[in-house]
């Protein structure tokens, strides 16, 4: 992208450096990228940015949208801050790769030919991605704009569906790979959340000066550890007395929740109960096995507010962090768990590579993905060992405020965005 000679000129006349963010997933919905991206935009608000998010009508995970949105084609609203653009969509219930695809497609149109213009001037363009086609659209509201282009790296697609065979078309793949690193080379900068994500990037042909590391994290005052709320626990359907083990988060083909139930199957006979709390694409499916094996000693809730998180997790005695044994999950590290060691708790992890290592140094228990016989063997230790989980608790809290508080990630990046305003570069 040709250098704008007028980029560095809300630095110099002391204007408020213009963000605009474009995501397909925004807050009200719940999720890892909704809490990173709402958190991030109200830090850089208060932090003296002039900040707009380009965004679609909510509807993750379910494909509904909420009544007060539906049948809009544009909704601007003003929220902790910063100005809320929301676009037209194509919402659907079904599931598969293809709905969900034009799903996003539809955005990535809307967002240019009914957004562009009420989201204004911008200096710098992020966009975040999970999906694909919603750069495309950054990348020419950029141009339109002269602004900076930032593509932020949650996922690695296409592989990431090529690994978990979901994508085997071979022309497809290639036209993706060939389309996403032309969107890294377009970008001024891109930003992923994982080293793994960086070195996978830089691997393939992108200056390594240019792909910048900034972790999810989380929010610390926000998931202070507290006492459990008896009704909390209920809900959860742990009686008096049972250990609660607890998975909240995506129900979906990454998470390997099906080595979750098979343990508490091996767990049967325990005097614990497991809580599964979310929504996705493979729920009915674990609905209809823990029918099949009879299980007892498992619940299954819908999702839930944000709000009520702490609460949940303030109930639990072990959380549960599970993911597929994937080749390529080794660079992935689930944003969930980070919440979870904030509010003190006991985690076991089903993960390998940096998210094993990040939960080791954080004082917490690592077990092999999708391997329900040692999973419910650590669930088995933990659940004796009070003394053991608090510990944990307390190690892992202190490792997430030294080194994942969002504040301070929120304020290097706001620092990298004013650095490409002002001089093109990444700081």
């Amino acid at each position: 992208m040709p250098r704008n000679p007028h980029l560095g000129s809300a630095a110099s006349e002391g204007r408020r450096p213009r963000v605009l963010l474009v995501t397909h997933y925004f807050p009200p919905e719940v999720g890892a990228p909704q809490a990173r991206l709402g958190e991030f935009a109200s830090y850089w608000a208060a932090a003296g940015a002039d900040v707009t998010v380009l965004t679609g009508m909510p509807n993750y995970p379910t494909g509904v949208i909420p009544p007060q949105y539906r049948g809009a084609t544009l909704r601007v609203e003003h929220t902790d801050g910063y100005r809320l653009v929301r676009t037209w969509l194509w919402a659907t219930t079904a599931g598969g790769l293809l709905p969900k695809t034009l799903s996003q497609i539809s955005f990535a149109v809307s967002a240019v030919l009914l957004g562009a213009r009420r989201a204004g001037a911008a200096d710098v363009v992020v966009v975040s991605s999970g999906p694909f086609f919603p750069i495309a659209s950054a990348w020419l509201l950029a141009r339109t704009k002269r602004a900076r282009l930032v593509v932020e790296v949650r996922d690695l697609w296409p592989a990431i569906f090529v690994d978990l065979g979901v994508l085997r078309n071979k022309f497809v793949i290639a036209m993706l790979e060939r389309f996403e690193l032309a969107a890294y080379r377009a970008a001024d900068a891109v930003v992923t959340v994982t080293e793994g994500f960086r070195a996978d990037i830089v691997r393939r042909g992108i200056r390594r000066n240019k792909v910048i590391v900034i972790h999810n994290g989380v929010d610390v005052a926000s998931f202070q550890p507290r006492d459990a709320r008896p009704e909390a626990r209920r809900r959860l359907g742990a009686a008096d007395g049972q250990t609660l083990v607890l998975y909240l988060g995506t129900h979906g083909i990454s998470q390997g929740l099906e080595s979750v139930i098979d343990a508490a199957a091996e767990l049967r006979n325990e005097n614990m109960s497991i809580a599964l709390v979310g929504e996705g694409a493979v729920k009915e499916r674990l609905r209809e096995r823990v029918a099949r094996l009879g299980l007892s000693n498992v619940s299954m809730l819908g999702n839930v507010g944000r709000h009520e998180v702490p609460d949940l997790l303030a109930a639990a005695d072990i959380c549960l962090v599970p993911l597929r044994d994937v080749p390529l999950f080794s660079t992935f590290v689930p944003s969930k768990m980070f919440e979870l060691l904030a509010a003190g708790k006991a985690v076991i992890g089903a993960v390998r590579g940096e998210a094993a290592q990040i939960l080791t140094d954080a004082g917490a228990t690592v077990v092999a993905p999708e391997d329900p016989v040692e999973l419910a063997a650590a669930i088995r230790k933990l659940a004796a060992d009070p003394a053991a989980r608090a510990e944990a608790g307390r190690i892992g809290r202190e490792h997430v405020a030294a080194n994942y508080d969002r504040p301070v990630l929120a304020d290097r990046y706001l620092t990298l965005l004013r650095s490409l305003m002002e001089t093109g570069r990444p700081a």
